[in-house]
């Protein structure tokens, strides 16, 4: 067990004062302080130009629109005959103007002419012709409170039920859907930073022949065991500043950024991500370990892990699906799955959208799977690290893991 300490403390030390590993880890909390001062100095420096009033002009064939001509930063003006509303189109008096036809209470139609190169009328446009005219068809004609609500009929509002009835905790679009993806990609980053550190550092050291000289000193499974849990120390550092980053942006921007004031991150959220973070790398990083000592180089071996990186990246792919629909056979399925089971709890809980039973199965399953890929790495070790100039067939891997 000493030995394995050594090796534990050498993988450590080596990783934690590499360029890469601190780059990577100080470039999230660098990101969000950086993106905070951004947007505080642009909006205190930013001021927006004035609004210069709309001028729309209008031919009246009616004589019905007479009223609700003036509003803040708009007014209507009537025109007598439409070659001086043209006239004073072209000669920038105006910035549009429409045509009430004598038909228009028949036929809803109005021409609308301007100078501005268009594919259809913008929305704003529409919406303030569309309100002027309704305010004048309906005045004198009912009470001001039923020509405001008919003006804006509709302010909607949405808020998510639970199946019991009881309103959803959770009912801002940030918390349901943002902080969930954002979690699990960075969560799953950081597992497969620290899983691919060590994958490079078995892989290296077989090509280099180095593993000879080691494993004439420690046994494989001490070797093992070191790199483990010497680069899972690293990794476990990376995604606790990555969290306490997340954690402590969450209770500041919304001072800065008032749209994120309802985004909130519960401390328990942290400490679950932390259980989820050993366990996932622990079986990702035994997995890497296994078919980095197969590969007789970095590229061969590489080709192996993706057998394991598919099935873990899967969530993400299906990401619209998981926070959408939490309780679909698919989201339990790879909450259930171990290789996948890490994102996808990562997407489920922040949302409070997994049961508790769910939770404990997922972990269950990936303590049993971190066992068995454990097992199986020491015997991969054993019999592959000091294996040169041939590359085993499926059938060979099986015959020399089972002869280990």
């Amino acid at each position: 067990m000493n030995k394995s300490l050594i090796v534990l403390r050498h993988e450590f030390l080596k990783t934690l004062k590499s360029k890469s590993f601190i780059i990577l880890t100080v470039a999230l909390p660098v990101i969000l302080v950086l993106g905070m001062g951004i947007f505080k100095v642009i909006t205190n420096v930013y001021q927006p130009p004035a609004t210069q009033e709309v001028k729309i002009g209008y031919v009246d064939q009616t004589g019905m629109f007479v009223g609700y001509t003036e509003k803040p930063g708009l007014r209507f003006i009537s025109i007598a005959g439409e070659t001086n509303a043209k006239a004073s189109l072209i000669g920038g008096v105006i910035s549009q103007y429409f045509v009430i036809p004598a038909d228009y209470l028949a036929t809803g139609k109005i021409t609308r002419y301007t100078l501005a190169r268009e594919v259809e009328p913008s929305p704003a446009a529409t919406a303030q012709i569309q309100d002027f005219l309704l305010s004048n068809l309906l005045d004198n004609k009912v009470s001001p409170e039923v020509l405001t609500r008919a003006r804006a009929p509709l302010q909607l509002s949405s808020v998510r039920l639970e199946k019991t009835g009881e309103v959803a905790p959770s009912q801002d679009i940030v918390s349901t859907l943002v902080v969930p993806l954002l979690f699990a990609i960075l969560f799953m980053m950081s597992i497969f930073f620290a899983a691919g550190y060590l994958f490079n550092s078995v892989t290296e050291e077989k090509e280099n022949r180095i593993i000879e000289i080691l494993l004439s000193s420690v046994s494989s499974w001490q070797l093992l065991v070191g790199k483990i849990l010497g680069l899972g120390l690293v990794g476990l550092i990376q995604i606790t500043v990555w969290l306490a980053t997340i954690f402590a942006f969450s209770g500041l921007a919304p001072g800065v950024i008032p749209a994120l004031g309802q985004v909130h991150i519960p401390a328990s959220l942290i400490l679950w991500a932390l259980v989820y973070f050993i366990l996932g790398y622990l079986l990702f990083s035994s997995l890497y370990a296994g078919v980095g000592s197969m590969g007789q180089t970095a590229k061969e071996a590489q080709g192996w892990s993706m057998i394991f990186v598919l099935p873990a990246i899967l969530p993400y792919y299906f990401s619209y699906f998981i926070i959408g629909q939490p309780e679909s056979v698919l989201s339990r399925v790879l909450t259930l799955f171990p290789l996948s089971s890490s994102m996808t709890v990562m997407m489920r809980l922040p949302a409070g959208t997994i049961a508790p039973w769910e939770v404990a199965l997922s972990l269950l399953l990936l303590a049993g799977s971190v066992v068995g890929a454990m097992w199986l790495a020491s015997r991969m070790f054993r019999v592959f690290l000091l294996m040169y100039g041939k590359r085993p067939s499926p059938k060979d891997i099986f015959r020399y893991i089972k002869e280990a």
